[in-house]
């Protein structure tokens, strides 16, 4: 059951409001407004931390049965983006750091990312499948433009024709299309572009610092002319508050070429529920009750469900309602009409060349 926190003072251009404990540590607190609260921090803006992390290598498997990719990579830790939904919160906590505001402003680069997948790529075991970018964090979050981590990755790939897919919330890949647009005329490369609302007041405090939705529908734009198969992901759809935006994403994003659509249910793991319950409490609080009261019923009586197949989509009336809305929305715009094409591995050449046999 939904239970009412006490509202943050929000941070300007910050998605979490404050720095709970995570949840390994033994000792927890919450904050209660007993009426007596002085609030004598510096009014000053939360500032950004970046540091190096040492990594031993850069590509990431998994086994899920619900995730349509094998490995993938993350340039970074962390998220500058500071979307208060992010499923990716809770790994803040394995480097002791908190999943609110440690997590958007704690951040960690992959300085070795490009020499790593180098020679990840060139051992005589590796066995080439499409890599996934932005499955955990944003590979064009604002940081991105300094350290050029994404970028580097891309050559690598697109050196030896390794197929690969992006999704993102950032303006910034269009600095990369000069990349992007030659892999995808050799079927290496297509793009989601993940678009929840257009609402630009909502935009403001649910994601604060991720592109304007109108400038993510001019890139999906742009890509979709220089040839980068490109689709729109609503995600996260959140029941009672951007839900009702749907048909309209999906009008809109097949409008500017995009041809393929899919969308993922908010997703409320572990410290990211009472982050997102503050969030509601803080930035919409005549809602917050009928939202939480919806995802309950959407996993049957809990905030969330991590089973494969079921967070991502829900389950009972309102989910199967947000399915027959998706799927009648998608046919109508022409979207999902005929199958994404598959990423072509065959060209695959390892980084350090084949020798030849004669």
């Amino acid at each position: 059951m939904y239970s009412h926190l006490m509202a943050l003072n929000p941070i300007k251009g910050r998605g979490a409001a404050h720095n709970p404990h995570n949840r390994f540590h033994s000792v927890q607190t919450t904050a209660v407004d007993d009426g007596w609260w002085q609030d004598d921090e510096d009014d000053a803006p939360v500032q950004t931390e970046v540091r190096a992390a040492t990594v031993r290598s850069i590509i990431a498997r998994n086994q899920s049965p619900d995730v349509p990719f094998d490995q993938s990579i993350n340039p970074y830790r962390g998220c500058e983006h500071g979307c208060s939904y992010c499923f990716a919160r809770p790994t803040h906590a394995y480097y002791d750091l908190s999943p609110g505001l440690d997590f958007e402003t704690r951040l960690f680069y992959k300085p070795q990312a490009a020499e790593l997948l180098r020679e990840e790529l060139s051992h005589p075991k590796y066995r080439c499948q499409p890599i996934a970018i932005g499955s955990n964090t944003d590979p064009y979050q604002p940081i991105e433009k300094q350290h050029r981590i994404t970028r580097e990755v891309l050559e690598v790939l697109r050196a030896c024709n390794h197929p690969v897919s992006i999704v993102t919330k950032g303006a910034m890949i269009m600095r990369d299309l000069d990349l992007l647009a030659d892999m995808a005329s050799r079927g290496l490369a297509h793009v989601m572009m993940s678009l929840p609302t257009l609402d630009r007041s909502l935009k403001r405090t649910l994601e604060p610092r991720t592109a304007d939705p109108e400038k993510r529908l001019k890139v999906v734009e742009t890509l979709a002319r220089a040839g980068v198969p490109v689709g729109v992901l609503v995600a996260p759809v959140i029941p009672a508050l951007t839900d009702s935006e749907m048909e309209m994403i999906l009008r809109r994003a097949s409008e500017a070429g995009a041809t393929h659509a899919g969308y993922v249910l908010l997703r409320l793991p572990l410290e990211v529920k009472p982050l997102f319950e503050n969030w509601l409490d803080t930035h919409q609080p005549q809602r917050a009750a009928h939202v939480m009261s919806l995802m309950e019923q959407l996993h049957n009586g809990r905030a969330y469900d991590a089973r494969p197949g079921i967070r991502h989509t829900g389950q009972g009336v309102f989910a199967k309602l947000i399915s027959m809305r998706f799927a009648q929305a998608c046919k109508r715009d022409g979207l999902n009409r005929d199958e994404r094409p598959a990423l072509d591995c065959s060209q695959f050449v390892p980084p350090m060349g084949q020798a030849s046999l004669f």
